[in-house]
């Protein structure tokens, strides 16, 4: 466990000295923040038509920010070792391949937190500029709750490219192109007229899951689905891992 927080507070530290964290959230923010503008003009037009947390959590802004910061963020985290060279001295240090793979996403599902946390004041701005509007507390905490396990399942399979290559822009695209394959997922049901595969679309489409938790209906089914694969997602990494010591 000691092993553990010693490569988290290292990968922490790497990730806030790095300019392309910065980026990354200052574009995050940027798409959130303006997304928040929309959603401000819509309501004072009176033109929302659904709740607030369908367009917080269900906008095209939404997915935009989640496919650009995920691959940015996990892009590092094992082709840059690799590249470097350090990835030998990592591997023959008297930690488990376990505690690295662990650490390691543990600093990228923290960093993306962090990026998080700061949106949660748009409610308080709500609330401060329209004594009048009423935010529903349920369907945000669902919609976070969401945003977290769709984030925490993409964010293990961005580390699972990132321990595939050395390339740092490779494994960019792995993830983004995944990440597109499951986004994308939720238009099947409106593209074919076969019940089985509507069903299946559903099943996997990340757009419609946040749709759902954007409501405040918190259905098992995806839940179990997003924390099997981060799961799944994770062992197949440190498979990856342990491979290498035999290269």
């Amino acid at each position: 466990m000691n092993a553990f927080f010693i490569i988290w507070r290292r990968e922490m530290s790497s990730t806030f000295l790095s300019l392309i964290a910065y980026l990354t959230g200052m574009f995050f923010l940027f798409i959130m923040g303006y997304s928040f503008w929309m959603l401000t003009t819509l309501l004072a037009r009176g033109e929302a038509g659904n709740t607030v947390m369908d367009k917080v959590f269900g906008s095209i802004f939404f997915w935009l920010a989640m496919l650009i910061i995920v691959p940015a963020s996990t892009m590092r985290l094992f082709a840059e070792e690799m590249r470097s060279g350090t990835i030998e001295t990592l591997m023959t240090a008297p930690v488990s391949d376990a505690a690295v793979v662990l650490a390691k996403y543990a600093s990228a599902l923290s960093f993306f937190v962090v990026m998080w946390i700061p949106t949660v004041a748009y409610a308080y701005v709500l609330r401060v500029f329209d004594p009048l509007m009423s935010v529903d507390y349920g369907p945000m905490l669902s919609g976070y709750l969401g945003t977290l396990l769709v984030g925490a399942f993409y964010l293990s399979v961005g580390l699972l490219a990132s321990s595939l290559t050395r390339y740092q822009l490779v494994a960019l695209i792995i993830t983004f192109a995944l990440m597109c394959v499951a986004f994308l997922a939720g238009f099947i049901p409106y593209l074919s007229s076969n019940p089985m595969v509507r069903n299946v679309g559903s099943y996997f489409s990340s757009a419609m899951h946040m749709l759902e938790f954007a409501r405040g209906k918190v259905d098992t089914r995806p839940v179990v689905l997003y924390l099997t694969g981060t799961v799944f997602m994770l062992f197949a990494t440190l498979k990856v891992v342990e491979s290498r010591r035999w290269r």
